[in-house]
């Protein structure tokens, strides 16, 4: 039997034991995607030439809007085209208009926030029906019941009015919101609709202070696809009334694009003015309406 008579090794002291240096990190450039950034360019370019020629065009004189480069930017600008247009009786579009948007974004929510409500909390094949019914809407063009619409109209003595604009308007939104209110009330987790039902409370009590706090978001996703809805609408207004005033804003620029169909300025002008009210209120609730977007799908 052989014995190993080599010294053993030294055992090192873990105190004095040089810390190990850390492996130099490499640093990632952040490239991003060159593709992606080029399509966001010319997609950004897309929509801001347009609105730049638009606004441009709208100070021009008639002479250089004709003659000049609609890219240029105005030599002589002036605001001699939106006082023709304020002078033509467009504040009295914009206050139908307005009328219009309002009592249609109401409506629909008094009626689609309970009907988005019961789809969700009622397991019942009535509701279940009920809400499949109103998704139908989505895939009916209004194009195809103008002719049945015109003669309800008529028949409840509301043509040549406000309401024969407010009430299609807010039933052909009405898919729409329900589809988004459901999505958003199926994110209200169930535990919470069973403690309230524990502490006694009652459907509507549930509804409205427990599904409604928790679904701005898809609140006002629908206040603002509903009122865009109304805003920009012109085959209503166009079919179900007749007196001038009774026009709203899309038939309106419609008669403008007739009476000053030479003077292009005063039509681009008055285009410019009616996107401003509704880019405003886009401005103010985009994250909302982001957000509601987001939770359509549901869980």
């Amino acid at each position: 039997m052989s014995i190993d008579t080599r010294p053993a090794a030294p055992q090192r002291d873990a105190a004095h034991t040089p810390p190990r240096r850390p492996r130099p990190v490499r640093r990632r450039r952040l490239l991003g995607n060159p593709v992606a950034g080029l399509g966001s360019l010319i997609w950004l370019l897309i929509v801001l030439v347009p609105l730049y020629t638009l606004v441009s065009a709208s100070l021009m004189h008639q002479d250089e809007a004709l003659d000049g480069d609609p890219l240029a930017i105005p030599t002589d600008p002036t605001l001699e085209n939106y006082r023709t247009v304020l002078d033509s009786g467009f504040l009295s579009l914009i206050g139908n208009t307005a009328i219009v948007a309002v009592a249609t974004v109401a409506l629909v929510l008094v009626l689609s926030v309970p009907v988005a409500y019961v789809a969700v909390r009622t397991r019942s094949r009535l509701s279940s029906l009920a809400f499949r019914t109103f998704l139908l809407g989505v895939a009916i063009p209004a194009q195809a019941v103008i002719v049945p619409l015109y003669l309800m109209i008529g028949k409840m003595g509301l043509y040549d009015s406000l309401w024969a604009i407010i009430l299609p308007t807010a039933a052909f939104a009405m898919p729409v919101a329900v589809l988004v209110l459901s999505g958003t009330m199926r994110d209200v987790s169930e535990e919470m609709y069973e403690a309230m039902s524990l502490d006694g409370a009652s459907p509507v009590r549930m509804l409205w202070q427990l599904a409604v706090p928790l679904s701005r978001a898809g609140i006002s996703t629908v206040a603002i696809f509903s009122a865009l809805q109304a805003w920009n609408g012109f085959l209503f207004p166009l079919i179900l009334t007749q007196s001038e005033e009774q026009r709203v804003l899309t038939l309106g620029l419609f008669t403008f694009m007739s009476q000053f169909g030479v003077n292009i300025p005063a039509v681009l002008a008055a285009i410019v003015l009616s996107v401003i009210p509704i880019f405003a209120v886009y401005l103010v609730a985009r994250r909302a309406l982001i957000n509601g977007l987001m939770g359509v799908g549901g869980k």
